[in-house]
């Protein structure tokens, strides 16, 4: 198998015009080239003077393949195509005894569980919430009624934080082993379109995600795992610094020397018990900020010029960063193009934002998250659990700024980098499900904060012509960026102090979105694989 890398056409070429560009890049006659699959398609719309062309990576199978090769010996973009398959590290003995649990079932969990029931250890996955279908109901009891569950809403439930988002498939880690392939290739198999192999930027949409969370469930209870929902974890039995299992808050105790904690960001209690039980934890960065929203319209047109709305590109994105004068960096986060800013708050009297798209990406709206870095050492110190107290801070805080009714505090772009509390909307309608209470924005969040992003946005719009547009919307606050604290662990992935405990994905500090978040449950599964077998990485 050969990989070609950088071969380009315009965005609107034939289809049959690949296998012709293929042809012609390798000099061979069309019926040498036996087979080829897209590995990945971009487009790269930084230069708004030139015709904009996707930009093609291709594996392929061709007669005299060491023929082939060997005419371009000097070419870096004709290689022998690498293996992405993916090996199990084995299976599980016919005599296992005691089945691994898997605590949490979003995007790590549920590739922990995965995982490990495709390799016969017939895991116990214990989820705090719902299932994915009555959690979406419950979702849609705080957006359109303000009315909360605790245990089942954005944070909490089958699928994870995840299931509400833009479904985004890609991320900057460090992947050697293409376990990112593994990931995107049990997501097809469950129902994600076919193209999430070969874009560059692939995502799949809450509606989407919803069945294939669904399918995934169902095969690992076919393959002998146990997948049991609205089980919290009120307890771990640790003795002599081995884990020996868990207690739930129905009394039940399940013995297991191997646990697995997916627990995600927002599982404050769970964290607290975890830090009262001894378990090593620390504080770790995070950020927190705002929700800004455009019309999607100024986005498409901002990136992608004439092209705007070619139906083969989609929606617009951007990433963005500013580095302020008062040394603080402000950055766009988990932009959703074409979607909407949602209620994400897990617990009562709090107010969080997060973004939200469908796979079609056709809201009204462009948003995303415009958010500031802070630190444990400048900002909250005080202990593994301070950036968590900072965040219950902020959002009650934000809860009483909305008015007290799961409303978000809100505020136009231009009265905030003027520092006039907005009274009336402009031209954008903000997405946000309660509502939206239109005030000044500076009092959600500390003084540098502010002081960063109103510097920041002005400086945005060198980049994205319009993006200080006056009637765009901030709506507060952003504050669930990742996880205040990290569960740290050591060479063989587990806990520092308690053996046989694995803390992983985004949670415990060792992921970032779904992707990550998957690859994540994928490692920590091969290690308690190889912790129960006996084997050396």
């Amino acid at each position: 198998m050969l990989r070609i890398t950088e071969l380009k056409l315009p965005i609107d070429h034939p289809d049959e015009d690949l296998r012709a560009a293929i042809v012609q890049r390798l000099g061979i006659a069309s019926d040498d080239l036996l087979d080829f699959t897209l590995f990945k398609r971009s487009y790269d719309a930084r230069k708004k003077s030139s015709e904009l062309c996707f930009i093609y990576t291709i594996d392929l199978s061709v007669r005299d393949e060491a023929k082939v090769l060997g005419k371009f010996a000097d070419d870096r973009n004709v290689n022998v195509a690498p293996d992405v398959s993916y090996k199990f590290v084995g299976q599980a003995p016919s005599d296992l005894g005691q089945r691994p649990i898997v605590v949490g079932f979003g995007p790590c969990g549920i590739f922990a569980g995965l995982l490990l029931a495709q390799m016969g250890f017939k895991p116990i996955i214990l989820e705090r919430g719902t299932e994915v279908r009555q959690r979406t109901k419950d979702t849609w009891g705080l957006w359109r009624k303000s009315v909360l569950n605790p245990e089942s809403n954005v944070q909490f439930g089958e699928g994870g934080a995840g299931t509400f988002s833009d479904g985004k498939l890609y991320s900057q880690i460090k992947d050697p082993k293409f376990l990112g392939r593994k990931v995107l290739h049990e997501f097809v198999k469950a129902g994600a379109p076919e193209e999430i192999l070969y874009v560059s930027k692939p995502h799949i949409g809450t509606f989407r995600l919803t069945g294939m969370v669904e399918t995934m469930r169902e095969e690992i209870r076919a393959l002998g795992g146990e997948v049991r929902f609205q089980e919290r974890v009120s307890d771990v039995l640790i003795e002599d610094g081995q884990l020996l299992g868990v207690e739930l808050a129905s009394g039940e105790v399940l013995h297991s020397k191997h646990v697995i904690l997916a627990l995600g960001h927002s599982a404050r209690d769970t964290f607290r018990m975890l830090h009262s039980r001894g378990v090593f934890m620390e504080a770790k960065p995070f950020s927190v900020g705002f929700r800004i929203e455009h019309p999607q319209s100024l986005i498409d047109r901002a990136r992608l010029g004439k092209y705007a709305g070619h139906p083969k590109l989609g929606a617009a994105d951007y990433k963005l960063v500013h580095h302020a004068k008062n040394g603080r960096s402000v950055y766009s986060f988990c932009m959703c193009p074409g979607g909407t800013v949602v209620a994400a708050t897990s617990e009562p009297n709090r107010v969080v934002t997060n973004g939200m798209s469908q796979y079609s990406r056709n809201e009204r709206n462009a948003n995303s998250g415009i958010v500031v870095g802070i630190t444990p050492e400048v900002d909250y110190p005080g202990g593994p659990l301070a950036g968590i107290e900072l965040q219950e801070r902020l959002e009650s805080h934000a809860f009483i700024l909305g008015g007290s009714d799961y409303k978000a505090p809100a505020q136009l772009v231009g009265d905030f980098i003027n520092g006039t509390p907005s009274t009336a909307l402009g031209e954008v309608e903000p997405s946000y499900k309660p509502g939206v209470a239109l005030g000044d924005l500076a009092l959600a969040l500390p003084d540098f904060a502010i002081e960063a992003i109103r510097e920041a946005l002005p400086a945005f719009e060198k980049q994205i012509r319009g993006y200080s547009l006056h009637d765009a919307v901030l709506t507060g606050i952003e504050t669930r960026t990742s996880s205040p604290l990290r569960i740290t662990r050591n060479e063989s992935l587990q806990s520092l102090n308690v053996k046989g405990l694995f803390p992983a994905g985004e949670g415990a500090g060792y992921a970032g979105g779904i992707l990550s978040a998957g690859v994540d449950g994928i490692r920590i599964a091969e290690a308690v694989a190889r912790d129960i077998l006996g084997l050396q990485d």
